[in-house]
């Protein structure tokens, strides 16, 4: 696939950088104690890691005082807690630093906000637990709606093309199809254009990768585009499509969000997603611990970075109201059935908002006619 080739070449680029400043400059060599550990891992962070501009974080002021809290007769545990606490100070999910006996992860991305995702609200109260799965998906046609529902928990998987293509066609008569990847904390990028390529109606920017180039916070090198095809001999889908995120979308979801959003059938609703668009990059302390964190910036089509978050379309932010989910109703999915439904009765060919002359053939306009302006949405707000 285009993309996954993309950040080979990205990641072949990281080597001979690598090689580059080992023969040009003098290789620390770390001992293997509670400082020259805890320098090592301040090191190849200050030298690797990306959004260090981005996130305004000082990293020489972390370091520095970080280190004069050390205490030489510190066990492992109290070294690797207190490693751990300074990794948070970068507020990166895809940040990890990993012992035998434990593995740090910051949490605040998602910890910090509303959940707004009840899988067992939806299995019960919209599915009737009865759905089709494979691959990483669940699905259901809600014919009583009209709405095409599917649910995808995991970018580490994915099906195959023949299983897309029979699980859109199958719900053709819907109108329009809703994605759910809230709680989707992203898996293999490659899965990213295998699904986008089914909504695509042409050759597609679909983002941007910068790489390091030297040990400088603003060492990088030009970003070079990347490209996603269109799935031209399967079954592609250009009626209005809604997905939902939440806090919780993250990393392979993330990049799903940063690509999808800017197709014109295409609108997202719930909340800001969590973000993670760096690329991981590992390395090992001399004790045996490894660190992964982000090295490689990647960007949007519009070179905007999403490490914090896409925001949902213009006046598609909803948050799940406690009183509706006790009643078994999911405020985000409600809303985006209502708004599918609403877009389809304004562009029936019988509606006097429908166009003069609609295209069946082409992607629904669900960008500038729903979701790019506050007038389709907020009504909706207000009906729920």
């Amino acid at each position: 696939m285009k993309l996954i080739r993309n950040i080979l070449i990205c990641a072949a680029l990281l080597t001979p950088v690598a090689a580059g400043l080992q023969s040009c400059h003098h290789i620390e060599e770390w001992d293997n104690d509670v400082y020259g550990n805890f320098d090592a891992l301040w090191t190849v962070l200050d030298e690797h890691y990306c959004f260090f501009g981005d996130k305004d974080v000082d990293w020489q002021e972390v370091g520095q005082r970080y280190r004069a809290a050390i205490k030489a007769d510190w066990d492992a545990r109290q070294l690797f807690d207190h490693c751990a606490d300074m990794l948070d100070e970068l507020r990166d999910g895809h940040t990890n630093l990993s012992s035998w006996f434990d593995v740090s992860y910051y949490r605040k991305w998602w910890s910090d906000y509303p959940q707004n995702y009840d899988d067992r609200l939806i299995e019960q109260y919209y599915l009737d637990f009865d759905w089709h799965s494979g691959g990483g998906f669940r699905y259901k046609y809600l014919e009583d709606r009209k709405v095409a529902y599917v649910r995808y928990s995991s970018f580490t998987v994915c099906a195959g093309e023949s299983f897309i293509d029979n699980m859109l066609y199958s719900m053709r008569e819907a109108d329009g199809l809703i994605i759910d990847i809230r709680d989707n904390g992203g898996g293999d990028i490659t899965n990213v254009e295998r699904i986008a390529a089914h909504f695509l109606e042409e050759r597609t920017l679909a983002g941007y990768i910068s790489h390091k180039t030297g040990p400088g916070h603003d060492d990088f090198s030009e970003p070079y585009a990347y490209y996603f095809d269109p799935a031209t001999k399967h079954v592609r889908w250009f009626k209005p499509v809604i997905i939902l995120t939440n806090r919780s979308t993250f990393s392979a979801a993330n990049n799903f969000v940063s690509v999808m959003q800017y197709l014109p059938q295409v609108a997202i609703v719930g909340d800001r997603t969590g973000g993670g668009c760096g690329m991981p990059f590992s390395s090992e302390l001399p004790c045996g611990w490894s660190v992964r964190f982000s090295a490689a910036p990647v960007y949007d089509a519009q070179m905007q970075l999403t490490e914090s978050g896409i925001s949902p379309s213009a006046g598609g932010e909803v948050d799940m109201n406690p009183e509706d989910a006790a009643k078994g109703v999911d405020t985000i999915l409600e809303f985006a059935i209502t708004a599918i439904n609403r877009y389809a009765e304004e562009n029936r060919p019988d509606s006097p908002d429908a166009p003069d002359s609609p295209d069946t053939n082409r992607p629904a306009d669900i960008g500038s006619s729903l979701t790019m302006c506050a007038h389709p949405f907020q009504p909706l707000l207000l009906r729920l």
